[in-house]
């Protein structure tokens, strides 16, 4: 009975030791595909930009367009809650970059919460 007791304080301690390195690494792996999600949606808007001469409307339009398959989901909240930013200066267009939402864990980026920012979601207009 005491060896199943040693058993399973060593299996614990593993276990406390371990499991926070697991998880720190799903959260990194979060915050990878997080940036590239944003760097794909952003290489889509500047070739759009760059073939019409005007910036999207939505995302979507870039869907429609065939510059990327999908709007990606956010990795953090499973949906597609990006922060769209209007273009500068009078452009054309709605969608001149795009952030995470505030809501996405361990994104301190006050641009994203501004007031010229819309939240876009696939299926509706932004």
């Amino acid at each position: 009975m005491i060896e199943l007791v040693v058993v399973m304080a060593v299996l614990g301690l593993l276990l406390s030791i371990a499991l926070p390195r697991y998880m720190a690494t799903l959260e990194r792996g979060k915050h990878q595909v997080l940036a590239h999600d944003l760097a794909q949606m952003r290489e889509a808007i500047d070739k759009f930009h760059g073939d019409r001469g005007v910036f999207p409307d939505r995302l979507e339009e870039l869907v429609e367009r065939r510059y990327l398959r999908a709007v990606p989901l956010n990795p953090f909240t499973d949906r597609a809650d990006w922060v769209t930013v209007m273009p500068p200066g009078g452009q054309r267009g709605m969608v001149y970059d795009v952030k995470p939402s505030p809501a996405t864990p361990g994104i301190d980026d006050p641009a994203a919460a501004e007031g010229g920012a819309a939240p876009a979601s696939a299926g509706s207009p932004s």
